[in-house]
Order: structure tokens, then sequence, then C-alpha cells
């Protein structure tokens, strides 16, 4: 076990799961793959915008209305449905699976950070083959509140078994990476998908291309 960390949790979507099967999922129904990273966004966007003014940010809901508003009104509720059935899935990116066997054989506890419900979060991490490498499933609906709220990487800690400070996240997302570092857990950021952090948020404590780099960095410390 390294000297610092005691637990790693790991954003989900779009860190260790790939969604881009749904961009095939949306030109099924008429629509251009592109819509994909938009309505993700949007989704983001709602669901915070929703928190935020203390309302409840139902994940299923929440998407259907942000995919439906994304393409304009254009799609049916059953092309809705076949695109949201889509994230049932998805695979994982091909660092994953390394990147958690590594930490859980140094003896380091894996849990996850996702939103909505734990058991389909559960699900889609079994049929991407990572669920033997995970500890523990956390998500926003225990808290009340969607990340980045420092509450989210709190309760995650808790949840853990170990003090916020021993803890670090794993993400993709500088956003995310922010979050955690303003509620005083460690960070690490995988630069696959923003290229850089940019310069209106906190630096990550590990930062590397893939999530291997990332856990190796980790490792390291």
């Amino acid at each position: 076990m390294t000297g610092r960390v005691e637990a790693v949790v790991f954003d989900v979507l779009e860190t260790l799961l790939d969604l881009d099967p749904l961009g095939v999922r949306l030109e099924e129904v008429g629509q251009p793959a592109s819509v994909l990273g938009p309505f993700f966004m949007r989704f983001q966007r709602d669901a915070m915008a929703l928190k935020l003014a203390g309302d409840v940010a139902d994940f299923t809901r929440t998407a259907r209305q942000s995919l439906r508003t994304e393409t304009k009104q254009a799609l049916s509720d059953a092309d809705i449905d076949y695109v949201m059935e889509g994230f049932a899935s998805v695979q994982a990116f091909p660092g994953a699976l390394p990147a958690l066997r590594k930490l859980s054989e140094a003896g380091i506890t894996v849990g996850c950070l996702t939103v909505g419900d734990p058991e389909n979060t559960r699900s889609f991490l079994a049929g991407a083959g990572l669920e033997s490498y995970v500890d523990e499933v956390v998500t926003s609906d225990s808290v009340g509140v969607w990340k980045p709220a420092p509450e989210v990487y709190h309760h995650s800690a808790k949840a853990l078994n170990c003090e916020i400070d021993r803890m670090a996240l794993v993400a993709v997302h500088a956003w995310d990476c922010h979050g955690a570092k303003k509620a005083g857990a460690l960070a690490r950021w995988c630069s696959r998908l923003e290229g850089e952090p940019g310069e209106v948020f906190l630096p990550a404590d590990v930062r590397g291309e893939d999530l291997i780099d990332v856990v190796d960095g980790l490792l390291a410390l």
C-alpha cells in the first residue's frame, strides 16, 4: 500500500466507461453521433442546475429530458428508450481493467463515484468486466447533491472507511478533480478527454495520459 493513499475512487462515465457506443444508437434513430457530446454536457449541466435550485436531479428523467432538448424534440419516446438502454452495454476504456487490478493488488480500496442508481452502476461495471475489482459503489443519490459539491467526496471517504486526505479521486474531468481537492481529497486527472485542465481549476496531484499512467503515478508516491 502507498504511504499516503488508502482508497481510490473513480468517476465512472467517460473515465472508466466509454460512451461512444451511444453515438451509434443515436445514428440508428436518425441523429448524428456528434449529438452525444452536447447531450452528455447538457445532462450534467441540467442536473447540477436542478440541485442548485434545491430540486431532485433524477438520473433517468434528467437524461431523457436533456436528450429530448438536445435533439430539438425530434425523438419519440421509443427512440429515447433505445438510446438510454445503451448505457447498460457501454464498455470499459482499455486501461481501466489493468488500472483497477494494480490498485487492488497493491491493497488499496477501490471505489466508484457516480450519479444515479447504485444497482444500475454495478450492472454497468459488471457488463464491462470491472466489478470484481470494485469494493464500493457510491452515488450522489446517497447524499442528495451532485458532484462537485464537497459533501459527495466526504461521503465517499466515509463509505470507503478512510479519512478524506487519504482518499484520491481519479477522473477525466478537471472540474471533478477540483471539487475533490476543495473537499480535502487528493486528485488524479487523466488527460484523455480534455487534453489540458485549464487555469481555473486546482491542479491535480497526479496527471497522466491514460488511467494506467495515473495509477502508476499514484503508486509511485
